[in-house]
């Protein structure tokens, strides 16, 4: 189903065209219809399938902006996911006029979210303990609430929230519509739902048992702005037949169609914009081996059957774990072997996690290849070659060619050699090395993938958690959601990193300042 067959308002339609979504995942498919009815749902999903927009497109559809107070809650286990389904929103609210979205969570200066809330917010996105908070200080009124969602409930209640979230829902006005997602269905939750909804329908996505053929696969763990270096040395390190590259919306495979034919390689893009004729063109190029490079979004590539197809990348990691099967699956055919290569930003490691869980599959890490880990390949390859010409051809011609050339020229052989070999390996043997590689720092007592890093500057300096976020994404360019836990205290501050950030930030932040005070930054000593 796709998302244009709803009966959503037009300008969220055309942020989601804009975004670049095609087709609604299984859990959109059923969810959406039955919430913009109003009725209350208990959804079960596992992460990574779709539900912020299940709950997210109605709740905006019913908003009503010219109301400036509180009218949806989603309540979110922790900062992180808070944070998450707020850029979520924005992104699907672009084009509507006058709608407020707020995270609110613990960590954050409370004074500054109290501000935010009197300004007028219609929806909020919180932690249960940050929620109740403002709920003792009396700054969120919920007597215009329309709309609940709790968002990954097992998890909220794993931490300890149950009486948080029933506390908050007895507070909410009784003709309300309360949407519940959770990946299992233990007894509390359906207790909660018992109690709090009224007529809820079920709804189940649970993965089937997946499983991936037999094929190499890896990731790389990549900054934003490395992806497309890395995988141009993957595709010159490797040189596969065909590739298949996915990517999650139409835009991105646009781009990076455009920039990958800059740099000379052999690409072409397939989504669901494309003519039927031009989708011909496309794919006959393909298979006839004119195109290489095929790079395309999960729906435009159903369909493809092509057995040559020697890799797949993926730019972007799949939405929904069955996406990776069945990606993975277009390589290593007809007896062929294959390889999958993935490349992992930031905190998307941990959604690789529940990939291979889900797939039941290993997926190995492997360092990012240098120049000469390309230039040994390419060598390799070249010789592997050469050793079936010299035992098939007849090379007799050739050696008195080179001979008389080697003797006019006072060459030897080894010469000659050696420059028919830098000549067939092509350009961009001596091209600069990325920029990538960081420092290991031990444990720093950060969260697995993390580096805790110290701070010189606290609360006594006026500083606050916002202040540091602000500033290391500022200065760095690096996502403010990938920041971790921010520990402030009277003189210093801790804050984590993600691990491949962590030398860029302590580089970055060494000549900075924070409300003008400079700093001083270094991994922080485990206690």
């Amino acid at each position: 189903m796709r998302f244009d067959e709803l009966e959503l308002q037009q300008p969220i339609l055309r942020a989601v065209e804009e975004m670049g979504f095609e087709e609604m995942t299984p859990i959109q498919t059923q969810a959406i219809p039955i919430v913009m009815e109003g009725r209350d749902i208990v959804g079960q999903a596992q992460t990574g399938t779709g539900k912020t927009a299940a709950f997210g497109l109605p709740m905006l559809q019913n908003i009503n902006a010219k109301v400036k107070e509180l009218q949806a809650v989603v309540l979110c286990p922790t900062r992180e996911l808070a944070i998450q389904v707020s850029d979520e929103l924005h992104k699907f609210a672009k084009f509507l006029h006058g709608i407020k979205v707020l995270p609110i969570y613990g960590g954050q200066d409370i004074s500054r979210q109290i501000r935010a809330l009197k300004g007028g917010v219609q929806i909020i996105i919180g932690t249960p303990g940050r929620v109740m908070d403002h709920m003792r200080r009396h700054t969120l009124k919920f007597d215009e609430v329309k709309m609940v969602a709790l968002d990954e409930a097992d998890e909220m209640l794993n931490m300890g929230f149950r009486e948080d979230i029933e506390t908050i829902l007895s507070e909410m006005p009784t003709e309300r519509q309360t949407l519940l997602f959770s990946a299992t269905m233990p007894q509390p939750i359906l207790e909660i739902a018992k109690t709090y909804q009224k007529n809820a329908a079920m709804i189940r996505v649970v993965k089937k048992e997946l499983t991936v053929p037999k094929i190499e696969q890896f990731y790389y763990e990549v900054r934003p702005r490395n992806k497309l270096d890395v995988l141009t040395r993957l595709l010159d390190m490797y040189d596969p037949k065909l590739s298949l590259i996915f990517c999650n919306t139409k835009r991105q495979v646009d781009e990076l169609v455009s920039a990958l034919q800059t740099r000379g390689y052999f690409a072409e893009g397939l989504h669901g914009d494309l003519k039927q004729q031009q989708r011909d063109r496309v794919m006959n190029s393909f298979r006839n081996g004119k195109t290489d490079i095929l790079v395309a979004t999960d729906v435009a590539a159903r369909g493809i059957d092509v057995d040559d197809v020697e890799a797949v990348f993926n730019y972007d990691l799949p939405q929904d774990d069955e996406y990776y099967v069945h990606r993975v699956g277009r390589t290593g055919r007809a007896g062929r072997t294959g390889r999958a290569f993935n490349l992992v930003v930031g905190r998307e490691v941990y959604k690789l996690r529940d990939i291979q869980r889900y797939c039941k599959t290993k997926i190995r890490l492997q360092p990012i290849p240098s120049i000469n880990d390309v230039v040994a390949v390419k060598a390799e390859k070249i010789l592997d070659n050469i050793h079936q010409i010299i035992e098939e051809e007849d090379l007799s011609k050739m050696i008195h060619l080179i001979e008389n050339r080697a003797n006019e020229e006072d060459y030897t052989s080894l010469d000659m050699a050696a420059a028919f070999l830098k000549l067939s390996m092509g350009d961009g043997v001596g091209q600069e090395e990325l920029k990538y590689d960081f420092e290991d720092f031990g444990d720093t007592g950060a969260e697995e993938g993390m580096v805790r890093l110290f701070i010189n500057l606290g609360k006594k300096q006026n500083i606050r958690p916002g202040d540091i976020l602000g500033a290391i994404a500022g200065e760095t360019g690096m996502p403010g959601k990938l920041i971790g836990s921010i520990d402030m205290y009277d003189k210093y501050t801790f804050v984590e990193v993600p691990r491949e950030y962590a030398t860029e930030v302590i580089q970055v932040m060494k000549d900075s300042k924070i409300k003008g005070k400079s700093i001083n930054i270094e991994p922080a000593n485990k206690k």
